[in-house]
C-alpha cells in the first residue's frame, strides 16, 4: 500500500534527516511512500488546501508564526484519520497533544528505532480506519473501499459505481447507496452522487472530477454542493 507522509519542520537539517529515515523505513518494511517536506505550517497548509491526501504528518511544534499545535488543531477540525506525530525539543508541550489526538511525541534528536516503531503504529492505525462496504452484483459480493468511490450514477434498475480503479454495475438504488455512504458524498443531481474529495472544479451546470468526468449538477442543488466544496477546501 502507498502512504503519503508529510514532514513539517523549520530546520532544513531536521527535514533532511527525517526524510532519510522515512525513506529507509519504507524500504525496510516494503512500503511505497510519497514524502513531502515543508519549512513552515503555512507552507504545509498552502499545499494541503489543494491536496488533503496526507496519511502521516511528522510535525515540529516550535515553528514561526503558526506553531505545530495550532496547525494540528486546524487539521483535526476536518480530518480525524491523519496520523500526527509531534517532534519537539521540549517536553512541556506533551499535554497539548491530547487535544488533537496526536499519535505520539518524539524528542529531538529523533532516534531511528523510535521513529520506526511509531511509523509502524501509524500504519496499523490507518489500516483500522480504512472503511469498506459490501455491495452485491450478479450474485457476487464486492468489498469496496469507500474512500476509492468517485461517482455513483443511477439507471432504471441499477447504478454504476465508478471507483479510482474500475466500474461496477450494482443492483441497488442511488438513495440507498447515498444513505449507506453518508458524509463526504454529495447528491448533486437526482441521478448522481459524487465523492467531494475527487471534485476538481464546479461550473454552473456540471462538476468536473479528478478523472475529468463531467457530472451534471441540478440548479436547485448547486448552492448546497458549491458551499460544501468551499467548506471542504477551506481550513
Amino acid at each position: 500500500m502507498e502512504y503519503k507522509i508529510a514532514i513539517c519542520d523549520d530546520e532544513e537539517t531536521q527535514r533532511s534527516y527525517l526524510a532519510s529515515l522515512v525513506k529507509k523505513w519504507a524500504k525496510q518494511e516494503k512500503h511505497t511512500v510519497k514524502a513531502a517536506a515543508y519549512d513552515s505550517a503555512e507552507a504545509f497548509l498552502f499545499a494541503y488546501v489543494d491536496d488533503k491526501d496526507v496519511d502521516i504528518l511528522l510535525l515540529d511544534i516550535e515553528m514561526g508564526d503558526m506553531d505545530g499545535v495550532e496547525l494540528a488543531k486546524r487539521l483535526r477540525a476536518g480530518n480525524d484519520t491523519i496520523q500526527i506525530l509531534f517532534i519537539t525539543a521540549y517536553p512541556d508541550f506533551i499535554a497539548e497533544g491530547y487535544e488533537v489526538s496526536a499519535l505520539h511525541y518524539l524528542m529531538k534528536p529523533v532516534e531511528k528505532e523510535k521513529l520506526y516503531a511509531v511509523l509502524d503504529r501509524a500504519v496499523c492505525a490507518l489500516k483500522k480506519a480504512e472503511r469498506f462496504e459490501v455491495f452485491y452484483t450478479d450474485g457476487e459480493a464486492l468489498r469496496i473501499p469507500v474512500d476509492e468511490i468517485m461517482i455513483v450514477e443511477a439507471f432504471a434498475h441499477s447504478v454504476v459505481m465508478t471507483t479510482v480503479k474500475e466500474e461496477y454495475r450494482l443492483h441497488e438504488t442511488i438513495s440507498k447507496i447515498e444513505e449507506l455512504l453518508g458524509g463526504g458524498f454529495l447528491r448533486c443531481h437526482r441521478s448522481y452522487l459524487v465523492n467531494i474529495k475527487y471534485i476538481k472544479r464546479i461550473a454552473k451546470t456540471e462538476i468536473i472530477m479528478d478523472n475529468n468526468a463531467a457530472v451534471p449538477i441540478s440548479r436547485r442543488r448547486y448552492d448546497m454542493v458549491n458551499q460544501a466544496f468551499i467548506r471542504y477546501y477551506t481550513i
